[in-house]
């Protein structure tokens, strides 16, 4: 079963986004947890209720490639993907871009793209 888990935000000023979204709007942050400076992390997760708002760094306004991405969270990312390589869904390879997670990108009919995530 598939769950949308996290949609990510790619930013160019970690520290402007998170006072926008943390101190404007109120939303709190989950990790890293107890810091007040954020501006140096590269990736800062905030909870937007059910599902959570991640501020990726690395953005440069690319149009496409910047835009917000959607992340389903699977039990098993290998099963998941082997389920919808079968209905024809084009998925890239599974990838661990952190010890513990793993991680296989896709785009949807129209381009946008989303993530099955094991975690």
């Amino acid at each position: 079963m598939l769950r949308l888990d996290r949609v990510f935000v790619y930013v160019q000023d970690m520290g402007l986004q998170v006072r926008f979204y943390r101190d404007t709007l109120g939303l709190p942050v989950i990790y890293p947890a107890g810091e007040a400076d954020l501006s140096g992390e590269y990736f800062v997760q905030l909870d937007a209720g059910p599902c959570r708002l991640v501020l990726h760094g690395g953005g440069e306004k690319r149009f496409g490639e910047d835009a917000p991405a959607l992340s389903f969270h699977v039990d098993d990312v290998k099963a998941a993907r082997e389920r919808l390589l079968a209905k024809g869904v084009k998925l890239g390879e599974v990838r661990s871009p952190a010890p513990g997670v793993l991680v296989s990108d896709g785009v949807d009919p129209e381009g946008n793209r989303f993530s099955l995530d094991q975690y």
